[in-house]
């Protein structure tokens, strides 16, 4: 089923169709879409944001690592977050937290000392689907790959927490769990890693907070996130799914609302992926995010037949996604 493809495709996808409505109020988005959302790529390519091009940043540096180690991946993805910054394309309104990251990364200091510390915008987990569809990974590597790749331009402990799940809920619809237990597992993870602080990833990161251990500053993510997800509960379960998915769960502008509200628009309709990516599109807050991760969610869960069989030579960048997701399916 290319679930691999799918996912890395419709977070693409996404992408493109939440570009030209992002920083668009609802009415007017409304107004020239109607109340579906857009759901036709335009251009040839069809453009992305830095959400797309720093998603293939990771897959092209867990690739490069070869091994999903701290000590193999972080200097990849410090290369590749490097030459993204540096790279002409990068013109899409990227996010300022991750352009002062790779500024101090740049001059080669510790990430740690690198990173926004106090920063958990959607930059965190906006890119790291790739993290969900390596295959194999254990528990430890891929929460900690997950973390990891957050940290280094978002160091505050949701953007952790939130960047974790993310990669968990594409790897579980990839394994084929139903997007009916997906909001529960979720919740049991956040309970289960409320106090694991992974050192061997993260290293002393947290002493950069004001936390008093590193048990209490990822509690915070953990914490921060899971009212999150229990927002998207209330949400699904009060019905009524019209509207501005935003006033339901958050504008997506930091990491744990982007999560929430890219799963409670796939979780309305996961059998229906062009019109998970319209709603997500159709949002008034950050709607590039909120439509990418949805579609990388529903693409997980359906693999690459979800999508329009013309879109995937339309989009931008299609040797990119394909050359990761060859590896991983």
């Amino acid at each position: 089923m290319q679930k691999a493809a799918g996912s890395l495709f419709g977070l693409a996808f996404g992408d493109a169709l939440g570009k030209a409505t992002e920083f668009a109020d609802y009415a007017s988005i409304i107004a020239e879409y109607g109340p579906a959302g857009p759901q036709t790529l335009t251009g040839h390519p069809a453009l992305v944001t830095d959400d797309t091009q720093m998603a293939l940043a990771v897959g092209e540096a867990i690739l490069a690592a070869g091994e999903v180690t701290p000590a193999a991946l972080e200097p990849e993805l410090r290369r590749a977050f490097l030459d993204w910054a540096a790279s002409p394309d990068n013109n899409r309104a990227p996010g300022m937290t991750c352009l002062r990251a790779c500024g101090a990364l740049g001059d080669g200091r510790p990430w740690q000392m690198a990173t926004v510390v106090d920063s958990k915008g959607c930059g965190a987990n906006m890119r790291v689907t790739p993290v969900g569809l390596v295959p194999g990974l254990g528990d430890d590597q891929r929460a900690g790959a997950a973390q990891l790749q957050a940290a280094l331009t978002h160091g505050h402990p949701t953007g952790l927490a939130a960047s974790e799940l993310t990669a968990y809920a594409v790897r579980w619809l990839s394994d084929g769990l139903a997007p009916d237990d997906l909001l529960a597992a979720l919740l049991d993870r956040c309970a289960g890693q409320r106090e694991t602080y992974r050192e061997e990833w993260l290293g002393e990161l947290w002493r950069r907070s004001a936390a008093g251990s590193p048990r209490e500053f990822i509690a915070v993510g953990w914490d921060e996130t899971a009212a999150a997800l229990e927002r998207v509960e209330s949400a699904l379960s009060a019905g009524g799914f019209g509207g501005d998915p935003c006033l339901a769960t958050g504008a997506g502008w930091i990491a744990e609302e982007a999560l929430a509200t890219a799963l409670y628009c796939y979780l309305i309709s996961p059998d229906e992926p062009v019109a998970v990516l319209g709603r997500g599109a159709a949002s008034s807050g950050d709607s590039d995010s909120i439509a990418c991760l949805a579609g990388a969610f529903a693409g997980a869960a359906l693999g690459m037949t979800a999508w329009p069989p013309d879109w995937p030579a339309q989009i931008e960048y299609p040797d990119r996604l394909a050359r990761l997701a060859a590896a991983w399916d």
